[in-house]
Formats: C-alpha cells, sequence, structure tokens
C-alpha cells in the first residue's frame, strides 16, 4: 500500500496543476501583464509577537532585516488585529471574512484529527479567488480540521489521540482543495499535534511509520504517528520551499496566482535549524524568528527574480500574539519584549493577544514606507480581494470582512474604515474596539496571562466583570475606566450585541451564525 500512495503522489507532483518538481529559472515577459489582476501572497506566521519585528520595536533585540525591507518598500499597520488570539479561530477568519465565534467553535482550537470546520458550501477567500480565474495554493499549516480516512467511521470522535482510527490509505476529505484550493500541502495540526502526516491533494504523502515524541524545553511535541517524510526540524524551510517554487512557476503562467502560505513557526515546537542556533543572543525562540526572517528574504527575492514583483500582493502577519512557550520571561530579562508595550500575550483578550504585525507590500498600488495606523482585522482579507478583483460579494459572504484597498491607495478616509472591530480570547471572551475605546466583556485575561480563568479565579471573582480601556491614553490597559465612563461601556456593549444577533458586523442582510446544540456561555453578558 505504500508503495502504492508513493506513485500517486509522484504523480501529483508531476502533474498538480503546474506545480511540478522543476525549478524554472527562464523568466518570462512581463508585456502586456500591466493590466492583469495581481498575484496574491499571504504568508501567515505563527504565534509571532507584534514586538517580535524590529520595524516594529524600537527596542526590539531580535534582528529581522528582511522583514524589516519588506516594510520600507510597502506598508506597515500599527493596529492590526486578528480575530482571536489563537491559532484556529484566526485561520477561520482569515479564510472567510467571519468572526469565528459564529462558527460552531466557541472557545479553543482544533487538533491535528479534528473534524473540518469549514464547511465547503462557505465560500472562502480561495474560492472566491478561483472562480474569478486565480491559481489558488495552500502549502502549510492547515489547523482548520479535515476528515481523515477512517477504519470503522462510526468509531471516530474526532478526539485528539484517536490515531489508531484512521487508515492513512484512504483519501483524506473536506480539505482545503474543498475550499477553493487547486493545489494543497501540509499538515491538519500544529506542528506539535500528532499526526504527523503531510497531506498533498487530500491522499497522504506517506503512511506514518514511527511514533515520535519530543520533550524539549523549547522544541517539544506531543507523540504520534509520523511518517518517514515528516521531519520537524524541516518543516519550516520544506514550506518556503516549495512556496517559492511555487511563485517560480505560477509566474511563467498567464493566470494570476493565490498563494496561503502558513507557517507553523515560530510556534512550538522551536526548531530553529543549526544554522541560526544562537544567532538571536536570546534564546532558541529568538533565533526561530531570525530564520523565518531569512525565509522571508529568499521568497521576496523569488518574487523579485521572476518579474512579478510589481504587480504582486505580498501580505506578512501573524495569526496571534507570542506564545508563553518561547519563555517569554526569558527574552525581557534580556530586553526584549514580544508583545512590545501591549498587556498579555497569546490566548488573552487583552493587546498582546491579537495585536499582530501586518506588512503589505504592492509596488504597483502601495507607495515605499507607508505607516497606517488604522484599525484593521485579518478577516478583511477575504473583503480586499473581492475589491480587488471586482467582485460583489453576497449576503453571505465576508460578513465582517472590510476591504483594505483605500487604505492601499492612501485615500483619506472621512469616517474609520471598520465601525467597530471584536476581538475573542481562546477561552471564548469577547471585547469590542471602536476607535479609542475597547470594552472587554470578562474579568482578567480571559486567556493565559494573570489573572488566568481556572487558575486566578479567587482573585477574579473580586475584580469587575467588565473592563473599559482608552488604548490612546492607555495602550498597557491598566486603567478599567468602566464605572467613570458608563455610557461608553453601554455603548460598546450595545453595538457588540447588535453585531452577534445580526450574524454581521458590516452592513447588508442580517445573516445566521451557525446552529449549536449546547449552551453559549460567552454570550451570557447579553442577558445582564
Amino acid at each position: 500500500m505504500l508503495n502504492s500512495i508513493k506513485r500517486i503522489v509522484l504523480v501529483g507532483l508531476a502533474a498538480t496543476l503546474g506545480v511540478s518538481c522543476t525549478h524554472k529559472t527562464d523568466k518570462k515577459s512581463t508585456v502586456g501583464k500591466e493590466n492583469q489582476l495581481p498575484n496574491i501572497v499571504y504568508v501567515l506566521a505563527d504565534d509571532l509577537g507584534y514586538g517580535d519585528i524590529s520595524a516594529l520595536n524600537e527596542n526590539g533585540k531580535i534582528k529581522t532585516p528582511n522583514i524589516d525591507q519588506m516594510a520600507s518598500e510597502g506598508m506597515r499597520f500599527t493596529d492590526a488585529h486578528t480575530s482571536s488570539s489563537v491559532c484556529t479561530p484566526t485561520r477561520y477568519g482569515i479564510l472567510t471574512g467571519r468572526y469565528n465565534w459564529r462558527s460552531k467553535l466557541k472557545k479553543g482550537v482544533l487538533g491535528g484529527t479534528s473534524k473540518a470546520l469549514i464547511p465547503t458550501s462557505r465560500s472562502t477567500v480561495a474560492s472566491v479567488l478561483k472562480k474569478n480565474g486565480y491559481h489558488t495554493a495552500f502549502i502549510g499549516k492547515w489547523h482548520l480540521g479535515w476528515d481523515w480516512g477512517l477504519k470503522k467511521t462510526e468509531e471516530f470522535g474526532g478526539g485528539w489521540d484517536e490515531f489508531d482510527k484512521i487508515d492513512y490509505s484512504k483519501p483524506v476529505t473536506n480539505t482545503p482543495n474543498d475550499l477553493g484550493f487547486d493545489y494543497a500541502y501540509g499538515h491538519c495540526g500544529s506542528l506539535d499535534m500528532a499526526p504527523y502526516v503531510y497531506v498533498e491533494n487530500g491522499l497522504a504523502t506517506q503512511i506514518p511509520g514511527t511514533v515520535t515524541v519530543n520533550t524539549g524545553k523549547y522544541s517539544w511535541w506531543r507523540k504520534g504517528p509520523t511518517s518517514n517524510d515528516f521531519i520537524h526540524e524541516d518543516v519550516t524551510p520544506n514550506f518556503f520551499r516549495r512556496g517559492i517554487q511555487y511563485i517560480r512557476e505560477q509566474a511563467n503562467r498567464d493566470e494570476p496566482f493565490f498563494l496561503y502560505l502558513p507557517l507553523p513557526s515560530p510556534h512550538t515546537p522551536i526548531l530553529p535549524t543549526e544554522q541560526w542556533q544562537g544567532k538571536s543572543g536570546l534564546n532558541p525562540y529568538g533565533d526561530f524568528v531570525m530564520m523565518v526572517d531569512d525565509y522571508m528574504g529568499q521568497l521576496l527575492e523569488a518574487v523579485k527574480e521572476s518579474g512579478i514583483e510589481e504587480n504582486t500582493l505580498i501580505i506578512f502577519t501573524s495569526d496571534n500574539g507570542c506564545s508563553p512557550a518561547a519563555k517569554i520571561n526569558e527574552l525581557e530579562a534580556k530586553g526584549h519584549s514580544p508583545s512590545y508595550i501591549y498587556r498579555g500575550h497569546k490566548a488573552d483578550i487583552f493587546e498582546g493577544g491579537h495585536r499582530v504585525p501586518f506588512i503589505a507590500k504592492w509596488p504597483k498600488k502601495i507607495n515605499k514606507g507607508m505607516v497606517s495606523d488604522e484599525t484593521i482585522c485579518t478577516t478583511d482579507l477575504m473583503a480586499t480581494c473581492a475589491e480587488i478583483i471586482g467582485y460583489s460579494m453576497l449576503d453571505n459572504e465576508g460578513e465582517d470582512s472590510y476591504s483594505l484597498v483605500a487604505l492601499f491607495e492612501q485615500e483619506k478616509l472621512d469616517k474609520p474604515l471598520r465601525e467597530a472591530t471584536v476581538h475573542h480570547s481562546i477561552n471564548g471572551n469577547f471585547a469590542i474596539r471602536k476607535g479609542e475605546w475597547k470594552l472587554i466583556m470578562c474579568p482578567g485575561s480571559g486567556g493565559w496571562s494573570f489573572p488566568r480563568p481556572g487558575k486566578d479565579d479567587g482573585i477574579r471573582k473580586n475584580l469587575p466583570p467588565i473592563q473599559l480601556y482608552n488604548l490612546r491614553d492607555d495602550p498597557g490597559e491598566t486603567k478599567n475606566l468602566h464605572t467613570t465612563h458608563t455610557a461608553k461601556a453601554k455603548e460598546l456593549k450595545s453595538l457588540l450585541m447588535k453585531y452577534i444577533v445580526e450574524g454581521r458586523s458590516t452592513p447588508g442582510v442580517p445573516q445566521k451564525n451557525d446552529s449549536i446544540d449546547f449552551k453559549w456561555e460567552q454570550v451570557s453578558f447579553m442577558n445582564q
């Protein structure tokens, strides 16, 4: 069976919609392409903090010259946010343009064996672009679930450790290919979540032949089935190599392309290659960030060498803030703050959980060295792509997505781009941001920093049930103003409830959130 799969994979590699194994170095003339739709490359780092990019943190200790250069050649956003402070929900929002909490997933993340979260009936950025003439590719960490082939369907509950119920020789269904991607290659969960198996266009590239585990301080991953071609240390380099190869090959085709390249780094396992070990002078996390920056430089150079730089939109961002697994205390002891001046980190409802680096480069549209302080959200990719291609979204598409094109073109806005932006923590707690004001609908962090739900409940029970901050005056979220600005708190709560009830936060026909058969505890504030 293994040989059969290998044969299938080899055929797939050779014939996968133009993704061949050869590296074409000849450049196709770009004459006549001036009016073509732009290529779009979306690189999503994993657990990279706002302060980890030196262009965004004047006191940062991690050197990121390539991403800094990208910022100097494009636009950096100082107030960009993910829709969630953890992996899975943010990815849902990026691809659908819809807040993650409208799905069935109300808190937490999926695992490596979880079933598909996005129904194939929902439009995604990829499916919209594909219908409008783009070649679309996903290469990287999926973490939105897909449906593995099973030995006995009725015995599988989607638990994180049900590896023995999976038949890796069977096709995988409800994959990225079913959501608009012409080509799909990657792994299902995070890089510390088994099974450690690459799936390419719905088939495992190899059946797992061993079980691996790593218990290192930085390099740990959970025990689970592992394929022989899945080398943890090489996963990030492998994705970049394939992404760069894809760019070079698509540059020679007439159709525009969309590459979604979600990295598994610098998330755990923190695995800088030997070349980068010790280079940051901080710890392995700092080294890992430097490695990612170097690969970004290679990707940017590949776009340039391919002759498509002028009309290629490249976005680099992160799925949430830096994780405590990076050993933030060690970094801070050496003068580096991954969250910059902001409170908290990954998983939190505080800014450190969801304010992220966001850099866009598109020489044809974006002038060099631009800085935008506009509040944006990673859900905005859908509307941005729709405007770029001249597509009018339906009422049930991109319900929480605003186009960034006007910002790219430095248009003067007569009002904020987004009316307001909703944030969400790993526990499923809400916050809403409008202008300089942010209302948090829980006491404490709602995530992993102090005061933490489930750990510091003795302290949390004595805290106010809501928090109101003025981020202009208090970006570190230190002074809760809910008792002195009750009208503002009431206004923001009312707007948040409207967004939840109407199934959208953009103008349009109200929609329904996905149906659930359990109590949505995190919206209990609506009854108070």
